[in-house]
């Protein structure tokens, strides 16, 4: 809205401030009416836990086409068979070219539009959903300003893990709480199949076989509910669209990066690289021998702004000390299975590193804290999470169990990791689904991972 502040400064433009701003409300009110037309009965429900306190926001975060959106109109469609009100139950996306120059001064024409549309009294709430909010500078100061004014709900959503750190610890003062939408876990991808299983502990082999053949697919493909039933060239180009994007709006422009040559490669050398480890001074080495001049600081700002857009993770070792933290490589995990074979560069599907990915990100879906482990005898523990309720757990993850070399390597991975971690679970997760499996240490439990998943 530059065109308006210009014409702010002189009554005789007041005339193109009124057009302006009339554009302005037309697009607002087409997007508020547009949106209580949406339907929601083909949406599939996300196994998503909301927090349940009053007088805070809830901030839905997540990487672009994850399904927040989705989610928004999925608990929008709650209320409505609860018995709200549609019409003060409104959803508004801030993704609109039209918008482009909207600023913070100027989000209270969404709500005066929609008093002028819908001027009865009511006792119902106001139910804002705010669709990327962050795009709108300064937005948090009105998103707490309606905290502040009595009868208004407010549901955010975002691109950003910022929307719920720096830019809502800063001005909205614990007034928000958060959810992530991640892509679809496994129970949602057959969910979304119309496959979804009632139980997965006592199956036939022939449901076990179905199930894990199933598994397979969903490594190979992925879970952004796009790209679902997808031909593989289709896939290829949607999934690569996504990550154009990002690192465009979400890290070039968001975070002004200059040198996008070294943005890019790096983004091809983390996702092809999925459940390997990443050392920033290797890293520079490598850039210097291509040509590319960046230094230490700047890889790790770029690392930090794409985990910020939620396009990767990265884990450090488990360890108390700060600073062996910070000098041992970090593991690093595509957001997305599906994104893998897009920049791995080795010509072979490691069907182990996807699994080892998904394990990743099932685990952070439950809510732990996550690292990797060196022990002090040189194994190596997958996962080491530490959960809310304080139960603690070490997991491997290995493909298949047929090899005798590897299942001893992992198997001595845990029972090292028992000197450090003596009371945590120790989980051996594995592709196949096989009754009985071979014969484990006490205190050693072994799981087809996809079962796993399934029954959480």
């Amino acid at each position: 809205m530059r065109p308006v502040k210009q014409a702010r400064c002189g009554g005789e433009n007041w005339h193109i401030l009124s057009f302006v701003e009339g554009q302005i409300v037309e697009v607002v009110r087409e997007k508020i009416l547009g949106a209580l037309e949406r339907p929601a009965a083909t949406l599939t429900p996300r196994d998503v836990v909301r927090p349940a306190v009053r007088g805070k926001a809830l901030a839905v975060i997540g990487m672009r086409r994850a399904g927040k959106t989705t989610y928004l109109h999925q608990i929008r469609a709650e209320l409505l068979a609860a018995g709200r009100s549609p019409e003060r139950l409104v959803h508004f996306g801030f993704e609109d070219e039209r918008l482009a120059d909207l600023e913070a001064r100027d989000l209270g024409i969404v709500i005066d539009t929609w008093r002028r549309l819908f001027p009865e009294p009511s006792e119902e709430p106001l139910t804002l959903f705010l669709d990327e909010m962050q795009r709108i500078p300064g937005w948090e100061l009105f998103v707490r300003r309606l905290l502040d004014t009595p009868g208004h709900e407010l549901f955010l959503s975002g691109s950003s893990a910022k929307l719920l750190s720096r830019e809502v610890a800063t001005s909205m003062r614990g007034r928000a709480l958060e959810v992530v939408i991640r892509p679809f876990h496994f129970r949602e991808f057959l969910r979304h199949q119309g496959r979804e299983p009632k139980q997965a502990r006592h199956v036939t082999l022939a449901a076990a076989a179905l199930l894990e053949r199933d598994f397979v697919r969903y490594l190979r493909e992925g879970g952004f509910p796009e790209a679902q039933g997808c031909l593989p060239a289709d896939r290829r180009q949607l999934l690569t669209g996504y990550v154009d994007i990002l690192i465009l709006r979400d890290v070039v422009e968001r975070h002004h990066v200059a040198n996008v040559t070294a943005l890019r490669w790096l983004v091809r050398r983390l996702l092809g690289n999925a459940a390997g480890t990443m050392s920033v001074s290797k890293l520079a080495a490598d850039f210097r021998s291509q040509g590319i001049a960046v230094g230490k600081d700047t890889l790790h700002e770029l690392v930090r702004h794409l985990e910020d857009a939620f396009l990767l993770t990265t884990l450090p070792v488990a360890t108390d000390s700060e600073k062996r933290r910070q000098s041992n490589p970090r593991k690093v995990y595509p957001v997305d299975t599906g994104l893998v074979p897009l920049f791995d560069r080795s010509g072979k599907e490691n069907l182990g590193h996807l699994l080892e990915t998904a394990v990743c990100h099932e685990l952070e879906r439950r809510g732990a804290e996550l690292a990797y482990a060196k022990n002090d005898t040189g194994t190596e523990v997958d996962f080491v999470a530490r959960f809310d309720d304080g139960e603690l757990a070490v997991v491997q993850v290995c493909a298949s169990l047929d090899d005798a070399d590897t299942l001893a390597r992992e198997l001595r991975g845990l029972g090292d990791a028992t000197s450090t971690w003596p009371r945590a679970r120790r989980l051996l997760l594995t592709l196949e689904h096989r009754a009985p499996f071979p014969r484990m240490p006490k205190g050693v439990e072994v799981m087809a991972a996809w079962q796993w998943m399934l029954e959480a």
